[in-house]
């Protein structure tokens, strides 16, 4: 067997890991057993608005589109490749990409960041990956200030189950909506005995009560081709609600 062909079966590995990367903690759906048994007090209060908070995303995101550059990049093999495209959302939560231009490697294009996309629409809806007391422990560390000098709440998250796709790591929130603005950690299962580990970071930023995606980087560590970094930025945010629809609280207070 070919170096080339082995090195594409490891970069079809990639897509079972890039759909964590769909900002599932967003849009979160009413789900059994949300009721977190290990938080009391204010941090409980904290996460039942959270997951408020989360269910109005549902109706927030929706009809809304945004600007997307993709940077994929695999150093060992000197591969490089960059996609701008326009993310739409439908009314009902569909995610489709209408591509507008690439430079680079074209098979950093169709085995990287071609696959994200893939994996992105064929992982949506999935609540076994969201950031709830159903699928993640939380443990309240305390509040900090942002840059900007607003409050945040920083949860650490540990999985209550060893599953491909969730995380330990940290979740903060911003105090006034008490929506996500940063989520980092580390894959607790790699999907692929290719994978060393797979590390992320992800950011949002809060606009008129709804939180948009801003950023994501990762870093994957393979056995095969060492290093591969994706890195995803965010822009040019647009809403187009039908006229009829529900206003979107902007906060609880």
């Amino acid at each position: 067997m070919g170096d080339g062909f082995r090195i594409t079966l490891r970069y079809r590995n990639l897509a079972a890991i890039v759909v964590l990367f769909s900002f599932s903690s967003l849009g979160i759906k009413a789900e059994a057993g949300d009721a977190s048994d290990e938080l009391s007090g204010p941090s409980a209060a904290i996460i039942s608005r959270y997951l408020q908070a989360s269910q109005l995303q549902l109706v927030a995101l929706n009809n809304a589109s945004m600007e997307v550059n993709i940077d994929a990049s695999v150093p060992r093999l000197k591969q490089h490749g960059r996609l701008r495209a326009l993310r739409v959302i439908s009314s009902v939560g569909r995610v489709t990409y209408r591509v507008l231009g690439f430079q680079g490697d074209n098979t950093v294009k169709s085995q990287v960041i071609g696959r994200y996309l893939e994996a992105e629409q064929q992982g949506q809806n999935d609540q076994r990956l969201n950031v709830t007391p159903a699928n993640y422990k939380f443990k309240f560390k305390g509040a900090r200030a942002s840059a900007d000098g607003s409050e945040l709440y920083v949860f650490q998250l540990s999985p209550r189950k060893k599953r491909v796709g969730l995380f330990k790591g940290e979740m903060w929130l911003d105090a006034r909506t008490y929506l996500p603005v940063l989520e980092k950690g580390r894959l607790v299962k790699n999907p692929s005995i290719f994978f060393k580990r797979v590390d992320f970071e992800r950011d949002f930023a809060i606009q008129n009560g709804t939180a948009v995606p801003e950023r994501m980087s990762s870093t994957i560590a393979t056995r095969l081709v060492g290093k591969v970094a994706l890195s995803i930025s965010y822009s040019n945010f647009a809403q187009s609600r039908p006229a009829n629809a529900t206003a979107v609280p902007v906060a609880y207070r």
